[in-house]
């Protein structure tokens, strides 16, 4: 965390300009202290009903407080039985808040990659105490990690009650199974907050502070800049950064593309990539962010008109906004500006009417284990790279044709989105597949794990802009993991989000090229040189 002054700069003259008329109509509708005061009418008849329910974040400052002492007697107790590892299962805002707040000290598990949770397995369980977020307890990818690790516990010789701590909403399924297992601790989150506006909440600070995490002094930093965020102001950044991000979108540049400049805030993009993107891409419209390396990588330092250039921290580079401040009042600055672009862009910032296609597709796919026995037949086999492809999608001759001719096909102020379905830890060289094809093609690309980003720029994926082109990536396992109780493995689990994500996408029309690397270290070393190739 950092000590910066809270606030946002407009950058670009010819930006600030087309903002001021934003800003002075938010002004004048009174849209921040009606959202601060929680009033549900901001965004039309049609979002009331769940506004009315998904309004509580703006008051988490001080509702959050009687939170750190049950959090911190915890931590001393668990401490007292040499229990100081701490690891996390938790899905998009379950896992992304608190990652950034914990940073290092946080085991994150927001995955269905074998590799990547036997390696937090491997981990020495005696230590371990593993906090287990969901609102309902159904999501699919967190329950099969409790499973795993309660039976790792039980099998070890360790009482796997006591090392399970629930964060859930009051009157949950999940609730109610905690009371049923006897797990040690469960807290309850306002049922009021929405995932991606959790941070605040239990889901953000249960699993950080018990990591170590001085979740106090976050609540101390968005207190402080609470007035400021609800006021009627033109000098209120949320005011200033809503009106930016509409009045760029309405000149057509849709894309939001986040760099750290040195804020202090380690993984802060990535955690705004959900808010944005996930608040706002609906109805064919929204806002696509783009988290990249810093303000030299391509996609932020060459930005076109598509795109708009923000700093998290100074103003560094192509910046043409900047926002800087501590981790909690930069939390409730991008809500509070997230939420009020929904008004100006006329969306419900608190829905997500698309996420639940590729679960029901994924779901439809366990039903069915042959579909996930791994003999497909690929359209194309070059080296360690199988090559699949929707309909319209060109997949015959060599791996650089192929990638060729579909970073060719882009849609005009399209964007690319490589997804991979990988292991974040071992295969992280997989990330620098975004800045190459950006640079060698000029085109807006972002980069997500699966089926991490299934919580967080999945929803624009299907309900925003309709100009995407889809790059999976998903490779072969070399140990599965069985999930007790359960009639699949991890690895059909991941295998089955792949597919159903890319058939979802395939019926909205996008085309979607999937590259399964049979071995995965080769297979992307032969993949970046494609890549490299294709974009000469």
């Amino acid at each position: 965390m950092t000590g910066d002054e809270t606030g946002v700069e407009l950058v670009d003259a010819e930006l600030a300009g087309k903002a001021a008329p934003l800003v002075e109509r938010l002004v004048a509708d009174q849209a921040a202290s009606k959202l601060a005061a929680q009033d549900a009418t901001l965004w039309g008849p049609d979002a009331e009903s769940e506004a009315s329910i998904r309004l509580s974040w703006t008051s988490l400052h001080k509702s959050s407080r009687p939170l750190i002492g049950e959090i911190e007697a915890l931590r001393t107790e668990l401490q007292s039985e040499g229990v100081d590892r701490v690891v996390l299962a938790g899905m998009g805002g379950s896992s992304l808040a608190p990652e950034v707040i914990a940073g290092v000290a946080l085991t994150v598990l927001d995955t269905t990659d074998p590799g990547q949770v036997a390696d937090a397995l491997a981990g020495d369980l005696e230590r371990t105490v593993i906090v287990v977020s969901s609102k309902s307890g159904g999501t699919v990818e967190t329950d099969s990690h409790r499973r795993i690790f309660a039976k790792a516990f039980t099998e070890a010789g360790i009482d796997a009650a006591r090392r399970i701590v629930v964060v859930t909403d009051p009157g949950s399924p999940f609730s109610e199974l905690s009371e049923k297992e006897g797990y040690r601790k469960t807290f309850l989150a306002d049922p009021h907050v929405g995932g991606r506006y959790s941070a605040l909440t239990a889901f953000g600070l249960v699993p950080a502070g018990l990591a170590g995490a001085d979740i106090a002094r976050l609540l101390d930093q968005a207190a402080a800049v609470a007035e400021t965020l609800g006021s009627d102001s033109a000098d209120n950044p949320a005011i200033k950064l809503a009106a930016a991000w509409a009045a760029a979108h309405e000149g057509g540049a849709e894309k939001v593309v986040l760099a750290d400049t040195g804020s202090g805030i380690k993984g802060f993009p990535d955690w705004a990539e959900q808010l944005i993107a996930e608040s706002t891409g609906k109805l064919g419209t929204g806002l696509l962010p783009v988290a990249v390396e810093g303000p030299q990588a391509p996609g932020f330092a060459d930005a076109k008109a598509d795109a708009t250039p923000v700093a998290v921290g100074a103003a560094e580079g192509a910046a043409k906004i900047s926002v800087t401040g501590p981790l909690g009042a930069q939390f409730l600055l991008w809500e509070f500006a997230t939420a009020l672009a929904g008004r100006l862009i006329g969306i419900n910032p608190f829905d997500q009417p698309d996420v639940e296609a590729a679960k029901k597709a994924a779901r439809a796919l366990l039903d069915e284990p042959e579909k996930l026995s791994g003999k497909e037949t690929p359209a194309t086999v070059d080296g360690a790279v199988e090559v699949f492809g929707s309909e319209g999608v060109v997949t015959e001759g060599k791996l650089v044709d192929v990638l060729r001719a579909f970073f060719g096909s882009v849609a005009d102020g399209g964007y690319f989105a490589v997804q991979a379905y990988l292991d974040r830890l071992d295969d992280a060289s997989t990330s620098l597949l975004r800045g190459e094809i950006a640079k060698r093609t000029g085109v807006q690309t972002t980069f997500g794990w699966g089926p991490r980003f299934l919580h967080s720029t999945g929803q624009y994926h299907k309900g925003g802009h309709q100009n995407g082109s889809f790059l999976q990536i998903t490779g072969a396992v070399a140990e599965d993991l069985a999930v007790p109780d359960r009639p699949y493995t991890l690895g059909q689990l991941q295998h089955a989000q792949a597919l159903g994500d890319g058939q979802v996408l395939a019926e909205h029309g996008r085309p979607v090229l999937r590259l399964h690397l049979t071995d995965r270290a080769a297979g992307l070393a032969e993949l970046v040189r494609a890549v490299q190739e294709a974009g000469e």
